[in-house]
């Protein structure tokens, strides 16, 4: 009870301390002025008498300090009365402080919101109990080349390693949904039996898969993902024992997985039906997705060993269609393959966000400079009252911080903004729907203000330490601005700017020289007016290849009978696409076969009509083009590209020339028939190989119908569907896309990092020239009197402008040469991300230059026209 009356004793006085306040400066100043009366009546003069007297008691901070002392709580009282006097301090000062914590914001603000990118996506774990065993399985031949695991690895995995505790495979592909309101197509994960148990996820009813149901003949089951579940069996109620019919096959819903979780091993997918792998009969095709848990204590290292060997023991086995002896199964971190190329992106994104925090803290490092250069007086005054450089120090520095810590609270809410337009902006970032302000980001926000409110306020503490506080008491008031080394320091801090801020501007304006050039490419087709509609046909009613046949030939046919509808065509892949959706075939050239254990060439291998060339506009170059009698009763032909005809025939014809394809040595050799224009299926910065299967001799189960329509993608979808359900009402449609859309989108990545660095590098380019206007209109008032004078003596108004403006541009010219050599590193960091642009690339280096130099000069007209009105007789007064 004691202790709890003494702090409620102290809690009173602490409270009371604004009265205890007053009443210690009253007793304080009853003192000083009879001292200083006793000291003029010895004949002092009133000035050296006041100061005396106040020195002789010590101060009017060393009587206060006493006080405290006798009352407690010293450190805390301290720090409350200094934080009270640097919010008054910045209330008075309203310009200065929105500027100021306006900057700090959207240095601050910019880099939380990356660090929440950065946390997010790549530091945080997977979300799977010991996420760090986890391993997802490719064919690998270099370390450049992986690829998807074949049924044949597949298997294998499961029969033969060692190193695993479990291993699952994933296949994604759309399935027509039925039974519900209408057909629709729906993004399937068909996974085998181990998947949950080797991720350890858990459902939120029923079960996951149980072993033995991935095997032929076992009754299909399914686990539907939370959303789906909702959408299609209704809030709240329980699917587990209900079916669904995926492509005409019943499904028994055994679980629903818990909200949220949308995406299992990297593989997005609302419901994740059984796969059931049939009997191979060859090593391909390759695509499925290996996952495996490691068994405890066993290194990434030793199940690399184990699964090579595994390679070693199968390909003597499947040697006869698959020839690469170089090919191993090898494992690699889950999480590293979830990130991907995320961790390259984020590390150009966070050097940009440092540069513009760099250049915030720089801009008000000199407002600051200028704000304690115009307070010299104020600090003096206080010093000669008995303040210690210790205390001033101490004020001037928690004036820094609660200005940085303003800035952080501001630049949290500018970070939540930053970190939704990334969402809205969507560069590819895996994982980047989950990130979000959080304590981690607030905790971040908030250790960024305080370190860039210290360093804000070191520059005036380290020029304050080095001065003689009482100079400006021994001069008049327009004696006291900024000195020697003041003025240098803020020169150098807009020369820091303009050298931080050219990187950016390089960066960002390579990466728009690449992009541009990147939109010029040629796809090897026009898109315009150009639509696509995908359809699948499932097993159930199209068992074989004669009834796939007559579905797409009577859809084509009723397509083409769409008014409107100029011409169609039917092709498996469509251009242009990334690499990790192509269709890639494998073959061997017969007149120049691949050495025993070598590694066949592949290309992607669209399987057409003969009517896609002339929907596409692919014009032909040499022989023929595919046409209705390469069916399947013909010999088996294909029709090449001008690029790979160039690749593997160079100077010579490829017609005629005839191969073995897909790894299938006991089928008849393909001959080359035709050579065509380049497509770039590869996406546009892809070279254009590509070799067309005639559709008649390798029907596929899924194909895109692509249209050259004048009609709108809408009115041809509504009329697609009705002719498509005529022939299958129960057959879903995919929503039509125009080849122009899909085009842009493929340049949507890197169109969408050069928006967002860009941003930023106007943001550095906008404080800089900020940054170069505030000195430059400081020291337009500062050195009002010497420009009063030269305009006294005869100068002109335009040679008082032309002054002002070299003197700034001559700081920008120096940031750009020390910036040269910081370019170096964003160079270095954006190299992999340019398309045909030279990271030297003149034009580019000259503009970004040309520009800063341009925003520079501008940012000095206005100081430098103050300058040129200023009135002689007025600034040589001081008026």
């Amino acid at each position: 009870m004691v202790g709890v009356a003494a702090a409620w004793r102290r809690l009173r006085a602490w409270r009371r301390r604004a009265e205890i306040d007053r009443a210690v400066d009253d007793e304080m100043r009853f003192h000083v002025e009879m001292e200083t009366a006793d000291r003029i009546r010895a004949g002092m003069a009133p000035s050296e008498a006041r100061r005396a007297a106040l020195l002789g008691f010590g101060g009017v901070d060393r009587f206060k300090e006493e006080a405290r002392d006798v009352r407690g709580w010293r450190v805390l009282e301290d720090l409350a009365a200094d934080v009270g006097y640097a919010l008054r301090g910045l209330r008075r000062s309203p310009g200065f402080t929105a500027a100021a914590v306006a900057t700090l914001a959207l240095g601050v603000g910019a880099t939380s919101a990356v660090f929440s990118a950065v946390d997010g996506v790549l530091l945080r774990a997977l979300p799977y109990p010991e996420p760090d065993r986890l391993v997802r399985i490719y064919e690998q031949d270099s370390p450049t080349n992986r690829w998807a695991l074949s049924t044949v690895d597949y298997q294998a995995i499961a029969e033969r390693q060692r190193s695993l505790e479990s291993v699952a495979a994933i296949t994604v592909r759309e399935a027509a949904l039925s039974g519900f309101a209408r057909p629709e197509r729906v993004r399937a994960g068909w996974a085998t039996a181990g998947l949950f148990r080797t991720l350890g996820v858990g459902v939120a009813r029923g079960r996951g898969f149980a072993p033995g149901e991935d095997r032929r003949g076992a009754a299909p089951v399914v686990v539907l993902g939370h959303a789906f579940a909702e959408r299609h069996f209704g809030r709240g109620v329980d699917p587990v024992g209900r079916s669904v019919t995926l492509d005409r096959a019943a499904y028994i819903v055994v679980g629903v997985l818990p909200a949220g979780v949308d995406e299992l091993a990297g593989v997005r997918a609302e419901l994740w039906p059984i796969l059931q792998l049939e009997t191979p009969t060859r090593r391909g095709p390759f695509y499925l997705v290996g996952v495996g848990r490691l068994r405890s204590g066993v290194s990434l290292a030793e199940a690399r060993r184990d699964l090579a060997s595994v390679s070693e023991r199968i390909f003597p086995i499947w040697s006869a269609g698959f020839q690469d002896r170089e090919a191993r199964l090898t494992p690699y971190a889950l999480r590293e393959v979830v990130v991907g190329d995320a961790a390259r992106g984020l590390r150009l994104f966070g050097v940009a966000v440092g540069l513009v925090l760099l250049i915030a803290v720089a801009n008000v490092a000199n407002l600051v400079l200028a704000r304690a250069s115009g307070r010299r007086r104020e600090m003096a005054v206080r010093a000669a009252l008995g303040a210690r450089r210790g205390r001033l120090g101490r004020l001037l520095l928690t004036e820094s911080t609660v200005l940085g810590l303003l800035g952080g609270m501001v630049g949290v809410g500018v970070a939540a903004l930053g970190i939704r337009g990334l969402a809205a902006v969507n560069p590819g970032l895996p994982r980047l729907a989950a990130v979000g302000v959080d304590w981690r980001t607030v905790a971040f926000a908030a250790l960024v203000a305080l370190v860039s409110g210290a360093l804000v306020g070191a520059y005036p503490l380290a020029l304050g330490a080095s001065r003689d506080l009482a100079t400006p008491l021994r001069g008049s008031d327009r004696r006291t601005g900024a000195g020697a080394g003041a003025k240098r320091l803020q020169t150098a801090l807009v020369v820091a700017e303009f050298a931080l801020a050219l990187p950016l501007l390089v960066t960002a304006g390579l990466l728009l020289r690449s992009v541009a050039r990147l939109q010029q490419v040629d796809p090897g087709f026009d898109p315009a007016g150009l639509i696509a509609l995908r359809v699948s046909l499932p097993r159930a009613g199209y068992p074989d290849p004669a009834a796939m046949l007559r579905f797409w030939d009577e859809a084509r046919r009723r397509v083409a009978g769409i008014p409107g509808v100029d011409a169609v065509a039917l092709t498996s892949i469509l251009p242009p696409l990334d690499d990790a959706q192509l269709n890639l075939n494998n073959f061997d050239l017969l007149d120049r076969p691949v050495a025993s254990g070598g590694r066949q060439p592949v290309s992607p291998w669209p399987t057409a009509s003969p009517e896609l060339f002339t929907a596409l506009g692919v014009p032909l170059l040499e022989g023929r083009l595919l046409t209705p009698r390469d069916d399947s009763l013909a010999p088996t032909v294909v029709v090449v590209s001008r690029s790979w005809a160039r690749r593997f025939y160079p100077g010579e014809s490829a017609v005629g020339k005839r191969m073995v394809a897909g790894g299938c040595v006991e089928c008849p050799p393909t001959t080359v028939v035709g050579v065509v224009g380049d497509v770039k299926f590869q996406g546009l910065a892809g070279v254009g190989d590509a070799v067309y299967d005639p559709y008649a001799q390798a029907p596929q189960r899924t194909m895109y119908l692509v249209a050259r329509t004048r009609l709108r993608p809408e009115a041809l979808q509504r009329a697609v569907e009705e002719r498509i359900r005529a022939l299958d009402p129960d057959l879903p449609i995919g929503s039509a896309e125009t080849l122009e859309e899909r085009v842009r989108a493929s340049v949507a990545a890197p169109r969408h990092w050069t928006l967002l660095l860009g941003t930023f590098a106007g943001a550095a380019v906008a404080l800089a020239a900020v940054g170069i206007f505030g000195v430059m209109s400081y020291i337009v008032r500062q050195q009002a009197p010497e420009i009063g004078v030269r305009m006294a003596l005869g100068a002109e108004p335009a040679a008082v402008l032309r002054w002002v403006v070299r003197r700034g541009l001559g700081r920008a010219v120096a940031g750009l040469f020390l910036g040269v050599l910081g370019s170096a590193l964003g160079v270095r960091l954006v190299r992999g991300f340019l398309f045909a642009t030279s990271p030297a690339d003149p034009v580019t280096w000259a503009a970004v230059a040309g520009g800063l130099l341009a925003v520079a000069a501008l940012a000095c007209l206005l100081p430098g026209r103050r300058a040129a009105r200023i009135d002689p007789v007025r600034a040589m007064d001081g008026g």
